[in-house]
């Protein structure tokens, strides 16, 4: 990635209830879609929480790759929060940049650096960087021992995920590091109160 977080303003996360308007993404096969909605309906959060705007952003960045095969990434900008105990992170928003990117590898390109940092400058809403996501056209969600130095070596708190997607097979995955390991953890889309859950945003499903 190229990039290196050296320090960091520590926030105390945010006391509050999981978002009310959630559902499982669109890629999640039927069985894990029904599990997680068991899930979604008790009083403890999930570890992720992607807005609705956000995850189609991301998803549909993979997909402008589609043609090319070319892996596509950028930053997942939001809050952590905290319920009974349990830590969890609100994605927000994302952000992106140019990048230098192959089939089986992505990074942003040094030219495109100011780029990023204005487009993080102009966010909008105070912000913590809650992870990252990438693509991986064709070949399946999982975080290879490049993707795990990655995140070990530039997001270091505990909170912070990983987001893969692979636009061929339809698929989507989030991923926390422990100890040396990546192990996927769940999360759910939300929406804002009065918002229409896919508010024409591009709606591409597998199904």
């Amino acid at each position: 990635m190229s990039v290196k977080i050296v320090s960091e303003v520590k926030r105390q996360p945010i006391t509050g209830r999981a978002p009310l308007d959630t559902k499982p993404h669109l890629w999640l096969n039927a069985e894990e879609s029904k599990i997680l909605r068991l899930r979604l309906a008790e009083d403890m959060p999930v570890p992720a929480y992607i807005n609705k705007h956000a995850e189609a952003k991301m998803r549909n960045h993979a997909l402008s790759a589609r043609k090319s095969k070319t892996e596509v990434m950028g930053l997942m900008l939001g809050e952590v929060r905290n319920w009974k105990g349990q830590e969890y992170v609100l994605v927000r928003d994302i952000v992106t940049s140019d990048l230098d990117a192959t089939a089986v590898s992505v990074k942003f390109d040094s030219a495109g650096f100011e780029k990023l940092f204005g487009k993080l400058d102009s966010a909008g809403f105070d912000y913590v960087v809650v992870g990252w996501y990438h693509s991986h056209p064709g070949y399946g969600c999982f975080l290879s021992g490049t993707d795990v130095k990655t995140h070990t070596g530039i997001f270091v708190s505990p909170h912070q995920i990983a987001l893969v997607i692979d636009p061929l097979n339809f698929e989507a995955a989030a991923f926390k590091i422990q100890g040396d390991a990546a192990v996927k953890v769940d999360f759910a889309i939300y929406w804002d109160e009065y918002d229409d859950p896919y508010g024409g945003l591009m709606r591409i499903s597998k199904r």
